[in-house]
């Protein structure tokens, strides 16, 4: 297995994103459209947070929907992206190797790194990415 692989080679470059001011039936619309479980969170292309579909479970019943369906936006709409959020990220570099990023994940309780230059978001690193990666190594 090759040592030294950066994870600019596996990321997502393209990445669903959200703002501040969306809001989270749009962030569901989202989830399910792009069949993703991570939306980063930007103003302009600088990230502040990370939603996840977790976050939306923690906070309605999202899971006994169908995939089609949207939820009754009545729960969404007493809280904002902000108060769901994760607010305090690890972000990685498109240099830093996937067996760092694999390293990161493998120890902490969420499943995808934003991947950053700056503060500038290029992309993206997920759990999902890091399997596709080593079964593509057999």
């Amino acid at each position: 297995m090759k040592q030294k692989v950066p994870v600019s080679s596996i990321m997502t470059q393209n990445v669903v994103k959200l703002n501040l001011n969306d809001d989270l039936t749009k962030a569901e619309s989202l989830f399910k459209k792009n069949k993703i479980r991570h939306i980063p969170v930007v103003n302009g292309n600088r990230i502040i947070g990370m939603l996840s579909y977790t976050d939306l479970l923690r906070i309605s019943f999202v899971d006994a929907v169908d995939d089609d369906e949207i939820i009754d936006a009545t729960v969404y709409n007493m809280f904002t992206v902000e108060q769901v959020m994760a607010k305090n990220l690890v972000t990685i570099n498109p240099q830093t190797t996937i067996k760092e990023a694999a390293e990161i994940l493998s120890t902490k309780e969420f499943h995808a790194l934003p991947v950053c230059e700056g503060s500038l978001l290029v992309g993206i690193v997920t759990t999902t990415d890091l399997i596709k990666y080593l079964i593509d190594q057999y």
